[in-house]
């Protein structure tokens, strides 16, 4: 059952202001409509030569996504952190890691970004800190009890001593989800050990991140992707929770007793609040890993979060039917609370679309995919179905994401040598789980070097399999058909047409495809395994080649 916030005592008068809102020259907001380009940092560009990506390196790259056709960069963490999990896990909330840089070179970044028409979303991290945060070592220094323990979730264990851990939760990257410290008490980590969860029913936590909030905002950024935004308070007494077997590492069964309990909105509608304090539009977007876009709507309401990750869509099968649907619930659910739909194919924690879309069988989330798993998928079909994804998507009607090299046609490097892997899920599973390292490979810039131009001295922090040297942006860049130039075209033509800001209305369509309008386009998306008729129009753009006068399958084409 959806869990719905409360109505407010005077529903007219809400209902009014949220259809106001939905009317109202406030849908000229960036956000409302925009292209956002995920940068991970450590795989983007790398002007340091150690290897890892860099801000100097994004600083240098910006012009190429300018010339792409985006309109914002979302960073993934940056600030320091132990990399225990590839910045997930922050020392420091009021600096960069010096594997990134500085300050300084943040503040280099975000000017010439600003200066390309670029708006930046900086990541931040708010259900859990490093161990190494001081705060953490505070407690584990001080004694049960106390104000530093306080700020985490310690509590004490079952049995007759206190051996066994408070309850039977498991952590997203597998095995317990509480350690035990020396003096006996056990802290929560839903992630990795070195993870612990922070206490949100503690005030010196909220007004810690008001503190962190502004100290950005100050420096200029555009907002905020909230991590785990559906994860920071825990159901009263944290009761026993076992997951069903088929339950991905972010979902579960419902009520899940530490995703979306009400409380979390309280704190969205606090920084809120913050962000209205700055000129210009400030965004919160959010990732709430929830089973519907109903409840995910739950954090786009007008007071809280102005986006929230559409995983639904995201997770979908390439299927007609099943797209279809999720496109009608979403543009409903974020509808009725005055919020754009978002749309989203791949990101750092999945396995990329180029390749996720045309496995036999689906993978859950987080579990990644390797040399062992069975029947994966031909490159060149995959990329297909891709394209034509890519194409269906953003001619959608409110903000779409795009992962940083999804505009090469990447797939999801596979042949990763187990003692090169870096994700926490690798290790904490035992190799049972590939995890999330074969969508985190460094892009390859160019067809030449030891790493494709990523580093001018050849070190990547991860292996790029050979294959990449086609994908190479150096290599597609002009080239007509390529995976590039379609991304640049379909941005071109989306902002041309205004179909960020338009309206879906379907058309008659056989089935295993899609037919719809929005504004003077006709999109039609071959799903299906046969060619089906292309009708009349000018054609604006195609994901793959046209038969003559037929679509064929897993193609997606515009038409004016």
């Amino acid at each position: 059952m959806t869990r719905m916030h409360p109505a407010p005592r005077n529903c007219k008068r809400f209902q009014f202001w949220v259809a106001s809102r939905m009317l109202s020259p406030m849908t000229n907001e960036w956000w409302r409509s925009a292209v956002i380009y995920q940068i991970y940092p450590r795989s983007f560009a790398d002007a340091s030569g150690d290897g890892v990506g860099d801000l100097a390196g994004i600083t240098n790259r910006l012009d190429s996504l300018a010339h792409l056709g985006v309109d914002v960069v979302w960073l993934s963490p940056f600030m320091t952190s132990p990399q225990k999990d590839a910045g997930y896990d922050v020392a420091d909330y009021r600096d960069v890691d010096p594997l990134f840089g500085t300050l300084e070179d943040f503040d280099a970044m975000l000017n010439r970004a600003h200066e390309l028409g670029l708006k930046v979303i900086a990541d931040l991290v708010p259900n859990h800190s490093s161990d190494q945060h001081p705060w953490f070592q505070e407690a584990l220094a001080a004694a049960p009890g106390s104000v530093e323990r306080a700020r985490y979730m310690f509590r004490e264990g079952r049995g007759e001593t206190g051996e066994l851990p408070p309850n039977n939760w498991e952590s997203i990257f597998g095995g317990p989800a509480w350690t035990r410290v020396p003096d006996g008490q056990w802290y929560l980590h839903l992630f990795d050990s070195s993870q612990p969860d922070f206490d949100w029913s503690n005030e010196e936590v909220r007004e810690e991140f008001r503190g962190i909030l502004r100290f950005w905002l100050d420096r200029g950024v555009d907002g905020f992707r909230v991590d785990v935004a559906h994860g920071l308070v825990k159901a009263e007494g944290l009761p026993d929770y076992t997951p069903p077997a088929d339950a991905d590492s972010m979902g579960g069964a419902e009520p899940v007793p530490y995703w979306g309990q009400d409380g979390v909105h309280e704190i969205y509608r606090d920084w809120h609040k913050v962000l209205a304090e700055y000129e210009g539009d400030r965004v919160l977007c959010g990732e709430a890993w929830m089973p519907t876009v109903a409840e995910i709507a739950n954090w786009v309401r007008p007071d809280e979060m102005h986006q929230s990750f559409n995983f639904p869509y995201l997770s979908s099968d390439w299927d007609a039917a099943e797209l279809r649907t999720v496109i009608d619930e979403s543009i409903e659910a974020f509808g009725s609370v005055g919020a754009p739909s978002t749309w989203v194919l791949s990101n750092h924690d999945v396995i990329r679309h180029a390749t996720r879309l045309s496995l036999d069988e689906g993978t859950p989330q987080g579990h990644g995919i390797g040399p062992k798993t069975p029947n994966l998928p031909d490159e060149a079909a995959g990329l297909g179905r891709a394209r034509a994804a890519t194409t269906l998507m953003l001619a959608l009607p409110g903000s779409a994401y795009v992962y940083q090299g999804e505009e090469l046609g990447l797939p999801e490097a596979i042949d990763i040598p187990d003692e090169a892997r870096q994700d926490p899920t690798w290790f904490r599973t035992n190799g049972e789980r590939y995890g999330r390292d074969g969508c985190r490979v460094p892009l390859p810039w160019s067809v030449d070097g030891d790493s494709f131009g990523f580093s001018e001295t050849g070190a990547s922090w991860l292996p790029q399999p050979a294959s990449w040297a086609s994908y190479a942006r150096d290599a597609q860049d002009g080239v007509e058909g390529s995976t590039l130039e379609l991304y640049r075209s379909l941005l071109a033509l989306r902002k041309e047409h205004a179909l960020g800001t338009g309206s879906v209305s379907w058309l008659p369509s056989e089935d295993g495809v899609l037919a719809l309008r929005n504004g003077d386009v006709t999109i039609i998306a071959n799903v299906s395994g046969e060619p089906v008729a292309l009708p009349e129009g000018r054609i604006l753009a195609a994901s793959g080649e046209l038969d003559g006068g037929l679509v064929p399958a897993d193609t997606t084409v515009w038409l004016g």
